[in-house]
């Protein structure tokens, strides 16, 4: 069996004392896993990632990181072993996009903080694998939203992190961009091993390129499983509060999501709008 990277243990946590967003959340991800996480907005993707780093105190439950309490691990440590994309990440201004990635090592800079020839490797290295190295000395105000984009996932890559969490990372993208990003994923995780835990609200991007996905609910864990056994009309009508139909490809087995309205057929000739011939 795969070793256990992260585990989430009975979970619950919030901003306001007393009013936890996710509650008591259980979660495993071994190495190589590619989980999906997917729900409805408020439904606490964001928040249950943010506790998953630390950056979110527990109120209760534990967060345990390659058998390691995680609050009791230095921050730079973990910083080292865990790699996060939040939502909505921002490029600061005045900076090339090598630089931007660069800033992924601080975690492995030595005492005085000055980057070695192995951070400068890592650095090309994430630039090419993000498909942005032909971008470094470009400015980041001069990028498109897909570019800034892959160039904020090259920075959790220069981390070298076993596991990256991502939040979100193809908002506001429009689909050829998203399916970029997802095609990016899958490749390090299939060819570089990299476990990966990403947040979407595109149901079919997780179906179709998570290996697992977690459907969350009112801060709850609702279904755990493979994307066709999570990805169901009912549950998903239930969740999601609009009607949908779930059909399977037929060449992979895997699940697609239409909005009903959509996968309707289309009237036939002489019903509405078509001119009828006597």
């Amino acid at each position: 069996m795969k070793p256990s990277l992260l585990r989430l243990e009975q979970v619950r946590a919030g901003y306001r004392p007393g009013a936890p967003v996710v509650r008591g959340v259980d979660l495993q991800l071994r190495e190589g896993d590619f989980l999906g996480l997917i729900g409805p907005n408020g439904c606490g993707k964001s928040t249950l990632i943010r506790a998953a780093t630390g950056g979110l105190p527990l109120d209760s439950g534990a967060v345990w990181l390659e058998g390691r309490d995680l609050g009791s691990c230095p921050r730079r440590e973990v910083a080292r072993r865990l790699g996060v994309v939040p939502q909505g990440a921002a490029c600061a201004a005045g900076f090339t996009v090598r630089e931007i990635v660069a800033m992924g090592r601080h975690p492995h800079l030595g005492r005085f903080g000055r980057p070695g020839r192995e951070d400068e490797r890592r650095v090309d290295e994430a630039l090419d694998q993000t498909g942005t190295l032909h971008l470094a000395e470009r400015q980041v105000s001069e990028l498109s939203g897909g570019e800034r984009q892959r160039v904020v996932v090259a920075r959790g890559l220069a981390q070298t992190p076993r596991l990256l969490l991502l939040d979100e990372p193809t908002n506001h993208l429009d689909i050829n961009h998203q399916v970029e990003i997802f095609d990016l994923l899958l490749r390090l995780n299939q060819e570089q091993g990299l476990t990966l835990l990403c947040a979407t609200h595109e149901l079919n991007l997780a179906a179709e390129f998570a290996d697992t996905v977690l459907l969350l609910h009112r801060g709850q864990r609702l279904r755990l499983g493979p994307p066709a056994e999570v990805l169901e009309q009912e549950l998903l009508e239930e969740v999601f509060e609009t009607e949908l139909d779930v059909f399977l490809q037929p060449d992979t087995g895997r699940p697609r999501v239409v909005l009903r309205s959509l996968a309707e057929p289309p009237p036939e000739k002489g019903g509405v709008g078509e001119q009828q011939v006597e």
